[in-house]
């Protein structure tokens, strides 16, 4: 045997164990198998099923794994997640401080704001001489003349760099300038004939600390070139709760220097931005007390200060004010020494003002112009053009509507707009009533006021004017039908197991139903919103709460009420006028419906013994809308605008089949069915009065409730059987069979309302007891039918061609007999009129003998004491005689 076959056995009688425990192998035999070829080793480990990497590893020694978690992490949140939830919170807090300061922000922290997307160290930095080498730098030595070489020659540990043939040379601490200078003399020392040029490559990195009030605080590679703003770049920036004027630059837990951003921000000096080195550590304190100042300068913020500051200080760290400005009336917001807000000005063209000293927590508000002088009039609500515009003296209303089309908006109300007008001497507020369309047709004319100093006019919507209203209605109505059409659809799957087919259906259903919804734009929606905003009801709430609250005894509030059939009832300013038609405009005028004939007038009187009574006074409309009389109202009239009676109600009913002139025709109260048939022509040659069909409205929804009321109490009998399981051998589940046949036809069915009359005797016998209409009756009159219909628990279901002298059992045999869920005792017939002909009220039924009449149907019930067990209850047969009763009326039609 030789050597390597004497190895290989020994190998074997070693690897085998392997094979039945972890048996160790000796470290010999372990180095003897890796120093084999790696085609035996394969070899042997496929032949003795062992792990190669296992000997490989040495055997039962254990390896450290390759990761190592060290710290297992607290939660599986993962490190974006957690971020984001951090900045959702921080912009929760920074909206929460905007809210209260009044929507101001904090100045300069937008600047460093942001995401750094590598931690690499910047590189593409031009490098100064005076740049301090170190550990890391990269020199690159370009040598030319009798020898040409390009050299890169990093910086060691410990400073020096491995000159080719030269020996090392010392550069860490010398300046970028001093290292070059030494390296040229030195190649034209050792190499004669050759010149040196001498530039940086790679520069090393160095690790910072960004700390305090950093958005991302911790331990940062920046280059070595970075300064502090680089860092607080790669940091993301501060967060508003840290200072921008007192940024520390620390190294080796010592202040060497401090930042104000403020002179980077608003001035663009860059001296205080010092040059970074490794272990710095750049601190940002807490925020420093702030200062708001906001209205008529160019920067409104929240502004950080440093040492005091003066008014006129604040105001050019603003950006300065704009010539909209006021600045002799600056208000100043500040907490006193008890802790309260108070008010106070100062005057910002006196040396006094320019030096007042602000504090910690003040608000200053820059006025404007237009807010301190009033040289302007003001236009609100549905304008093309809204806001302020500069008074002159004698302008009138059509100064600033000259064109209807051009200067209001398509929902705007032209007839009816109101002017408010402030007393420059008492401060009330008064109201004008103006017509839109008159000041820009009648300019200069008694209908166009002449404006005053800081009037405004109001100019109203009129939604009916626009489609937007209603197709926002439609809008709803759609998504509510979607929603109901999903639980049907979600209801329909859990009662039975629909096919992929049939619930792809129902799918499309719900999408085509989504599709057909009218949605509004965003557009669409913001203007609606404003028109909503321009109705009277909001628009003029501000004025009559000041109408209320600056009256008093001698000079009452300036509102009257409106109620009754005008288009927008409510409480409205009286006009200076106080004239009853422009309350009736303001309104927005009279319905349709209005009754001309008289209104009331309600007004409050002192009593003779100082008690208020109320007066009624009836007042003839139509007089004061002709302009033939003039009413003026008081404050807090009420006026009453009544309605025509019955002025909505239309009644209409629906003659079908074989009238003569059939269709919808309108009726009056009390008038009956005969009446209705003999406007209509009366009934045609073929028409089959008995087979008619008379059907009510609130006979359908009563109908309706019944049907829902049943579903809802079969699908608590079928859940029951379910849950009882099939333990009766078979007849639990031809139970759970049955009942959801029930429960389809009744899901099925639709309420007809079908009321029985004898039409024979409404046309024929003055004697009939009349048939009063109701709204939304229908009469189908068919023509003479032919059959006699088997409908229900029969083999057979369907309709035989009448027969002279053929009875109920031979029409009952034509279909095949009952069922065996048949109940044989109940059978009963269907007339063709809708009346029902019962066995125990029938004195012919003994033997079922009896012949039939066409049109007639024969229902077979289902057994309903064969489901006792499942406590049904009699409605179940009521349902399906109601079903019976419309299939008959519609087969027959």
């Amino acid at each position: 045997m030789t050597l390597k076959q004497k190895l290989l056995t020994a190998l074997a009688a070693t690897l085998l164990p392997l094979t039945i425990s972890a048996q160790s192998i000796s470290q010999s035999q372990i180095e003897q198998f890796k120093n084999m070829p790696r085609a035996q080793q394969e070899a042997l480990a496929r032949q003795y099923g062992v792990d190669l990497d296992t000997i490989r590893g040495g055997g039962s020694q254990q390896q450290r794994p390759d990761n190592v978690n060290v710290v297992e992490p607290l939660s599986s949140i993962s490190d974006e997640e957690r971020e984001q939830a951090r900045q959702r919170d921080e912009q929760e807090r920074e909206e929460e401080e905007e809210r209260k300061n009044g929507g101001l922000k904090p100045f300069g922290y937008e600047l460093f704001e942001g995401t750094s997307t590598t931690f690499a160290p910047v590189t593409e930095i031009p490098v100064p001489v005076n740049y301090t080498l170190g550990p890391g730098d990269v020199l690159r030595v370009q040598l030319w003349g009798k020898e040409n070489q390009q050299l890169e020659l990093p910086i060691s540990r410990d400073g020096t760099i491995s000159f080719p043939d030269s020996g090392p040379v010392s550069v860490a601490g010398l300046s970028f300038d001093e290292a070059r200078q030494q390296i040229k003399k030195r190649v034209s020392e050792q190499y004669i004939g050759v010149e040196a040029s001498v530039s940086l490559g790679e520069l090393r990195s160095m690790r910072v600390f960004v700390l305090g009030e950093a958005r991302k605080p911790g331990s940062y590679s920046v280059s070595s070139l970075s300064t502090i703003t680089n860092a607080l770049y790669v940091s993301g920036g501060i967060k508003k709760t840290g200072s921008l004027r007192q940024v520390q630059h620390k190294r080796d837990g010592k202040v060497i220097g401090t930042l104000d951003l403020y002179d980077l921000l608003l001035k663009g000096d860059t001296s205080a931005d010092r040059r970074l080195q490794p272990g710095d550590a750049i601190f940002i304190p807490p925020v420093g007390p702030r200062v708001g100042i906001d209205g008529e300068v160019y920067r409104p913020a929240l502004y950080e200060l440093d040492g005091e500051t003066s008014l006129q200080q604040l105001v050019r760290l603003a950006g300065g004010m704009t010539p909209q400005a006021y600045p002799q009336r600056v208000k100043i917001e500040r907490t006193n020494d008890e802790f309260l807000r108070i008010v106070a000005e100062a005057n910002l063209t006196t040396p006094q003002g320019q030096q007042a000293r602000v504090k910690p927590g003040d608000r200053i508000d820059v006025a404007s112009i237009a807010d301190i002088t009033g040289q302007y009039v003001e236009i609100k609500g549905a304008a093309t053009r809204p806001g302020r515009y500069a008074w002159i003296p004698g302008m009138r209303a059509s100064s600033l509507i000259q064109s209807i089309q051009n200067d209001l908006e398509p929902a705007a109300d032209t007839t009816s707009a109101l002017i408010v007008r402030v007393d420059e001497d008492t401060d009330r507020i008064s109201t004008l009533a103006v017509n839109l369309r008159k000041v820009a047709s009648l300019p200069g004319s008694e209908h166009d006021p002449v404006l005053q100093e800081r009037d405004r006019l109001y100019i109203f919507s009129d939604l009916d004017k626009t489609d937007l209203d209603e197709r926002k209605l439609k809008h709803e109505e759609h998504k509510l039908a979607v929603e109901r059409l999903e639980e049907r659809n979600k209801r329909q799957q859990n009662q039975q197991n629909l096919s992929e087919q049939e619930k792809v259906r129902l799918e499309e259903e719900k999408w085509l139903a989504i599709l057909e919804r009218e949605a509004l734009t965003e557009e669409e929606e913001q203007k609606l919103l404003n028109l909503r905003q321009w109705q009277r009801e909001p628009m003029l709430a501000g004025v009559i709460q000041r109408l209320k609250s600056q009256a008093t005894p001698r000079y009452p509030a300036q509102v009257v009420e409106v109620n009754g059939e005008v288009r927008y009832p409510g409480e409205y300013p009286l006009p200076l006028s106080h004239d009853l038609t422009a309350v009736i405009t303001l309104a927005g005028g009279l319905k349709d419906s209005a009754s001309m004939l008289t209104a009331e007038l309600a007004r409050i009187e002192e009593g003779d013994r100082g008690d208020a009574r109320t007066t009624i006074q009836q007042i003839d409309l139509a007089a004061i809308v002709a302009g033939q009389q003039r009413i003026n109202l008081q404050s807090r009239d009420t006026l009453l605008i009544k309605p025509i009676p019955d002025f909505d109600k239309k009644f209409r009913v629906t003659l079908e089949g074989e009238v003569r002139f059939p269709g919808e025709y309108t009726f009056g109260e009390g008038e009956t069915l005969s009446d209705v048939l003999e406007r209509a022509g009366g009934l045609t040659d073929n028409a089959f009065p008995r087979g008619a069909v008379f059907t009510r409205k609130k006979l359908r929804e009563l109908e309706a409730e019944r049907l829902r009321e049943a579903e809802e109490r079969l699908q608590g009998d079928l859940l029951g059987v379910q849950l009882q399981g099939d333990s009766f051998g078979g007849q639990n589940a031809n139970r759970v069979q049955q009942v959801q046949g029930l429960l389809e036809d009744v899901q099925n069915s639709r309420p007809l309302g079908r009321m029985v009359i004898d039409l024979e005797a409404v046309v024929s016998n003055e004697n009939y007891q009349a048939i009063r209409l109701q709204d939304g009756d229908a009469l189908t009159v068919p023509t003479m039918p032919q059959s006699v219909t088997v409908l229900g628990e029969v083999q057979y279901p369907t309709s035989h061609l009448h027969s002279n002298g053929v009875t109920v059992d031979d029409y009952l045999e034509r279909s095949g007999g009952p069922t065996r869920q048949a109940d044989e005792t109940r059978v009963y017939v269907v007339k063709a009129d809708g009346s029902v002909m019962l066995p125990k009220e029938s004195r012919w039924w003994g033997g079922r003998s009896q012949t039939l009449q066409p049109g007639d149907t024969i229902i077979v019930p289902i057994d309903v004491d064969r489901l006792n067990q499942l406590e049904l209850w009699s409605n179940v047969s009521q349902i399906i005689y109601q079903m019976a009763l419309g299939a008959a009326a519609v087969g027959n039609l």
